[in-house]
């Protein structure tokens, strides 16, 4: 299959063409047809699967028809759980419409108010937000959407999981009832599924989300760690000895982010922390010297991360384990990208090891309880990673069997 058989027009077609895109996804097979069609779509899709494309593509070709609703305000908006991952949406869709005359604005926190003003107070015909500061400019009338089309919930289930619904419901009851509604999402079941069921009219579904995730080439394990002196320790060597490209550790909280990273720079690496607390223009830095390959290792917590797409990243460290499975799935999937091999180490405590199993029957792969030699836990584990050969496991059982 090809793009030329979705349906679209042959300036995106051009576009795709001058960007490199050949083939589609199987997420963009299904959902791109779909929303040209005109109906409201729910697609269970990971993260890395190709959807920004599968909403952005047909969202342009539907924004060269005359605009059907009256207003000033945007066309299309597209709603994402953190600032990254929005304006990763908007540089994507500068390339996806070259030669189409359209305007797009940002709106996201960590940006002085002052300057996104300027932005919608022109004729704009896609907003790409975060829900919080788009609430923050519909409440002091900059934003009106009264002429929204298209309607884009992406990442559903983290703009949820990050405290969102509020703002998403306030922002859904002053879009036009009759607009087309997308929904992208991990899963589309529980409070998802039920925000799915009142902001959508008999959606066609597309779940796909498993049979991307089996395609990550990732090998995956997991080490106890008695404390945090033994999780730097073991961290230390993996950074030194494995052989890293780049490496995405996450932490649980944005302090341990910022004093993990200030260890990591003393003891000689290249690292920089991605948090919360950050003003944007450092966020945008950090995340430009990893995407340049000037930064080694970054160092983030779990909303920070989302949207960071640099297939240099080969090593992803669980240095805190993550609250719930789903969020261990987002996080590895942060390596093992655009066909490369990646490895995935958690650091779990001693009261933790059940954790393994349930990763284990949520994603259907294996994770190999490790050790590292000279490092180990004062309970024995089952095997060492062997650092001569690339983190992966050693050929030889550690016990002579």
């Amino acid at each position: 299959m090809s793009f030329s058989t979705l349906g679209l027009d042959s300036t995106l077609l051009d576009n795709l063409a001058r960007l490199g895109y050949t083939e589609p996804t199987p997420v963009q097979l299904a959902a791109i047809p779909a929303v040209l069609a005109g109906g409201d779509l729910l697609v269970s899709s990971q993260t890395g699967s190709g959807k920004t494309a599968a909403f952005v593509l047909p969202g342009l070709q539907r924004l060269r028809a005359p605009a059907t609703l009256a207003g000033k305000g945007p066309r299309m908006l597209v709603l994402t759980p953190t600032r990254e991952l929005a304006m990763q949406v908007q540089k994507a869709t500068h390339g996806y419409c070259s030669g189409q005359r359209l305007l797009t604005a940002c709106l996201v926190g960590g940006v002085p108010f002052g300057k996104q003003l300027g932005e919608v107070r022109k004729p704009v015909d896609i907003v790409i937000a975060t829900p919080g500061r788009l609430k923050d400019h519909m409440d002091r009338g900059s934003v009106d959407l009264a002429r929204v089309e298209l309607l884009v919930l992406d990442e559903a289930d983290r703009m949820l999981d990050m405290g969102f619904q509020e703002e998403i419901d306030s922002i859904l009851a002053r879009a036009p009832k009759e607009r087309q509604t997308l929904l992208f999402s991990a899963t589309l079941h529980g409070v998802v599924g039920h925000l799915a069921s009142r902001v959508t009219r008999s959606p066609k579904r597309v779940e796909i989300a498993g049979k991307q995730e089996t395609k990550l080439d990732i090998t995956q394990h997991a080490l106890i760690a008695d404390n945090d002196e033994h999780k730097n320790r073991m961290l230390d060597c993996l950074l030194r000895e494995t052989d890293v490209e780049q490496a995405l550790v996450f932490t649980a909280m944005k302090r341990t982010a910022a004093e993990l990273t200030t260890s990591l720079v003393i003891k000689g690496f290249t690292a920089g922390a991605l948090h919360g607390d950050m003003h944007q223009s450092d966020r945008t830095r950090t995340l430009n010297q990893v995407r340049d390959g000037r930064m080694r290792v970054l160092v983030a917590t779990d909303v920070a991360a989302r949207g960071i797409d640099v297939p240099g990243i080969n090593l992803v460290v669980n240095y805190d384990a993550p609250r719930q499975v789903p969020d261990y799935v987002h996080r590895i999937g942060r390596t093992g990208r655009a066909g490369r091999a990646g490895i995935a180490v958690t650091f779990l405590g001693h009261a933790d090891r059940h954790l393994v199993r349930q990763i284990e029957r949520f994603t259907g792969n294996r994770v190999s309880l490790m050790e590292i030699p000279g490092l180990e836990p004062r309970t024995r584990g089952e095997r060492k990673l062997d650092p001569k050969r690339g983190g992966r496991p050693e050929q030889r059982p550690r016990y002579g069997r």
